[in-house]
């Protein structure tokens, strides 16, 4: 055989590898369609990775790709998938019951994987095991004789094939897009609160050009998470079951929770992976019922001392039951901005407990509340050694000028946000090149649990600068300068900015 036909046989039989996994994939969309979408191998196998993943490296990844990072870790999956699916393809031109083998062994992890995701049935296999099977038939099928020529058979069984993996694709996920949600949640009227929000006090929002508007918008609010592919969930097949350590466990519908009495709030989120001076903050005005509520109407019991709540994705919280009983505006919230929740903040319900980082007080698309021990139920964060008691720590954020910036000489201002929620924000401090401390301007909030603008002019002169922040909680404890990374209980240290000035 000649070296042109060597490399065409090596060429064919990678392609056949790939294909055929296209063909899987396919397949097992398709019939992921008819499970759940977890069950899908990609979403099996990329959740038990990130299930998996040092929390260094997860860190790093939301730092580096930011609400990006899930389709980076998809992306990274299928292209590892095709360089393992082409070895194999190459493998099945000599030992063609390898390769097969090859391909046997995906579908054992990636079924392991399924079986291995949160609220997962026998049937969570499916998908991967039939798709497994598929790819073995279509990589046979394509590397059978005559080779490496690529006959007309083979032909006939490439072009079979890739139809196969593209039909089954799109078709599994325009089934899936059948349980997309969105007409459903646009259909939802929300009732008036009971208990309205106050107004946000006249300047509020100090409107400096650069400047974190005070109210994020819905399409604005940072998203992290862990889901791969966001939970569908239906309102009139959602229920919210209270139970554990209480006297009269009960289960509420959607409609039942619209009928009771609605609280409205100015509420501040903060993720846990925020870094000093990052943009996972958020603000909106949150409307739902009363938490504490809730509880109290179950009966709390003597002893208890978290709240275990659980996701229709099966991802677990822990929230400290005192931070939901001490008084503060801890909320089963239904609306974000005046509308119902979006599906990617929680659709159709979702905590919301001021003070708290998000990773022990705001699980998204919540369906079980089980007031429950630390001692005795983990969730998904602490059994990482994350903290279980997460207040938000006191920052301030430089927003004005951008790091690495140009201004011009003279008046220049400096400008961001503060937070510190459920304590408040008393003063924000401002430093140029290690001078004295300069207390910037406050615009006035509704209450301790939102952020704070806060803003100063600085006359700027040509050179090189660096700005730095400090906040003021409403305690008086002032803003560590300690450098701590987000693990296990968030990031800590002043932020500052380089810039330059001409």
């Amino acid at each position: 055989m000649t070296q042109t036909g060597q490399r065409a046989g090596r060429i064919t039989a990678a392609g056949a590898g790939i294909v055929a996994a296209a063909v899987a994939l396919g397949v097992a969309e398709l019939c992921a369609a008819f499970v759940r979408p977890q069950a899908a191998p990609l979403i099996a196998v990329g959740g038990a990775g990130i299930d998996r993943t040092p929390e260094w490296l997860k860190s790093w990844a939301i730092r580096t790709f930011g609400e990006s990072d899930k389709a980076v870790l998809l992306g990274g999956l299928v292209a590892g998938v095709a360089v393992l699916a082409a070895l194999l393809g190459l493998l099945g031109r000599t030992r063609p019951r390898w390769a097969a083998a090859g391909f046997a062994a995906f579908g054992a992890v990636g079924a392991a994987a399924a079986l291995t995701r949160p609220d997962a049935g026998p049937a969570d296999a499916v998908p991967v095991v039939l798709g497994a099977c598929a790819a073995t038939g279509a990589l046979l099928l394509m590397l059978r004789p005559p080779r490496p020529v690529l006959a007309g058979s083979q032909r006939r069984a490439f072009l079979i094939f890739t139809g196969v993996a593209a039909g089954t694709g799109v078709l599994g996920r325009v089934l899936n897009a059948r349980r997309d949600v969105a007409a459903a949640r646009d259909a939802i009227r929300l009732p008036p609160p009971a208990d309205p929000a106050k107004p946000l006090p006249a300047g509020a929002d100090l409107r400096v050009k650069g400047l974190t508007t005070f109210t994020t918008p819905n399409k604005d609010f940072y998203r992290v998470d862990t889901a791969l592919t966001l939970p569908q969930v239906d309102p009139s097949d959602w229920t919210l079951r209270v139970h554990g350590l209480v006297d009269r466990p009960f289960e509420i519908t959607f409609d039942e929770l619209l009928r009771r009495p609605l609280t409205e709030r100015d509420i501040t989120l903060t993720c846990v992976s925020n870094e000093v001076g990052g943009p996972y903050a958020g603000h909106a005005r949150w409307l739902g019922v009363d938490l504490a509520d809730l509880l109290r109407e179950a009966g709390v019991r003597a002893g208890a001392d978290q709240i275990f709540s659980r996701s229709a994705d099966g991802m677990t919280i822990s929230t400290p039951l005192s931070a939901v009983l001490d008084g503060r505006d801890a909320l089963l919230a239904v609306g974000m901005n005046g509308e119902p929740l979006p599906v990617r903040h929680g659709f159709p319900a979702r905590m919301v407990v001021p003070g708290l980082y998000g990773y022990v007080s705001a699980t998204k698309w919540v369906v079980d509340l089980k007031v429950s021990r630390f001692a005795t139920d983990r969730a998904y964060w602490t059994r990482r050694r994350w903290a279980e008691q997460a207040p938000i720590k006191t920052m301030a954020r430089i927003d004005v000028p951008r790091a690495f910036g140009e201004v011009k000489a003279g008046r220049v201002p400096i400008a961001g946000v503060a937070w510190a929620q459920h304590r408040g924000i008393d003063a924000v401090e401002v430093r140029v090149d290690g001078g004295p401390w300069r207390r910037a301007r406050l615009a006035p909030v509704p209450s301790s649990d939102t952020w704070r603008q806060w803003f100063l002019e600085w006359d700027a002169t040509a050179g090189s600068h660096r700005v730095e922040a400090r906040a003021i909680d409403g305690t008086g404890a002032v803003q560590t300068e300690r450098r701590a990374d987000p693990i296990p209980d968030g990031a800590s240290g002043w932020h500052s900015v380089v810039i330059t000035v001409t």
